[in-house]
C-alpha cells in the first residue's frame, strides 16, 4: 500500500467519522471525493490526478447533490419558535403545583409541561396564565392581570 492510498483511506475514514458524529451533511461530500481519488490511486493514476479527481468530485457532489439532500432530508425537521410563547396566555390543562411537580398548559394546540414562577402559586385546571419564560421544555407561568385579558 503506497502513501497516497493511505492518505485517501484516512480522508474517507475521518470524514465518515465526522459525518456520523454530527449528522449534519457537512463532510460526506469529502468522503465521496476521497473514494474517487482512492479508485484513481488503485488503478495507478499519478498523485496529481488523484488530487484533481478528489477536488472535482467533491465540488460536483457539493454543487449538485447537497441542495437536493438538504431539501429532502432537512424538510422533516419541525421548527419550533418557543420564544414566541413568552408573554402569551396559555390555558392550564393540568393543575400547576411546583411542590407536587405537576402541571401542563396548552399553547396553540400543543401541550407543554408548566411550572409557576413563584413556588407558592398554584394554577387550577382551566385557568388562564401568562408565560414569562421557557426553561428547556417547560413553560414558566405567572398570573394574568386584568389588563391583559
Amino acid at each position: 500500500m503506497n502513501a497516497w492510498m493511505f492518505i485517501w483511506l484516512s480522508v474517507i475514514i475521518v470524514t465518515l467519522v465526522i459525518e456520523i458524529s454530527t449528522v449534519a451533511l457537512s463532510s460526506i461530500w469529502l468522503t465521496g471525493g476521497g473514494l474517487a481519488a482512492l479508485l484513481v490511486c488503485v488503478f495507478g493514476g499519478p498523485w496529481w490526478l488523484q488530487v484533481i479527481v478528489f477536488f472535482a468530485v467533491t465540488f460536483v457532489l457539493i454543487y449538485f447533490t447537497r441542495p437536493w439532500a438538504l431539501k429532502y432530508l432537512e424538510s422533516r425537521k419541525t421548527v419550533t419558535n418557543y420564544e414566541e410563547t413568552i408573554g402569551k396566555k396559555v390555558r392550564v390543562t393540568e393543575t400547576v403545583d411546583n411542590r407536587k411537580g405537576t402541571g401542563k398548559a396548552d399553547y396553540k394546540g400543543m401541550e407543554w409541561t408548566a411550572r409557576a414562577r413563584d413556588e407558592d402559586v398554584v394554577f387550577s385546571k382551566g385557568e388562564q396564565a401568562k408565560v414569562v419564560a421557557v426553561e428547556g421544555v417547560k413553560l414558566i407561568l405567572e398570573r394574568s392581570t386584568q389588563d391583559e385579558e
